[in-house]
């Protein structure tokens, strides 16, 4: 009785090996898979928003210069949007 436990055990372990995928995306989904326009809208700005907000304070505590040169096109790219 015990081998066929074993067997047993061992032939679930291999079929969730197999399927790992599967099991993975059914029951942890991709949170922006299931986004629509709006809402991957909306997400991006809050984070440009993020970003310019991190940018903005780094200059805001010692001035333009001292923001680096990829900050600043970075900060400018940002700007345009």
């Amino acid at each position: 009785m015990s081998e066929i436990l074993i067997l047993g055990i061992i032939v679930i372990a291999v079929l969730v090996f197999f399927n790992r995928d599967r099991i993975k995306d059914r029951f942890f989904p991709d949170e922006k898979r299931n986004y629509t326009i709006d809402d991957q809208f909306n997400s991006d700005k809050r984070d440009r928003e993020k970003e310019i907000d991190r940018l903005l304070s780094k200059m805001g505590k010692n001035g333009v210069n001292d923001l680096s040169e990829k900050d600043r096109k970075r900060l400018d790219e940002l700007s345009r949007k």
